[in-house]
């Protein structure tokens, strides 16, 4: 109970939600659960084209692109 009591533990939580939700839409969508490259400059390439998608599909919904 003494953790969960302070306000910076419920800032925590929140952004902590926010970036592993990005993670999960990865997984999910992007295809990055079991990858299909093997080699780091591959799925280096493979994460950076998820995460560009995923920005797209972002920006599409805040309505700016």
């Amino acid at each position: 109970g003494r953790t969960t009591r302070h306000t910076g533990y419920a800032m925590s939580i929140h952004v902590r939600r926010r970036i592993e939700s990005i993670f999960g839409w990865m997984k999910t969508i992007g295809g990055m659960r079991k990858t299909r490259f093997r080699g780091l400059d591959r799925v280096g390439l493979h994460f950076s084209l998820a995460a560009v998608a995923y920005n797209l599909v972002r920006m599409s919904r805040l309505g700016v692109a």
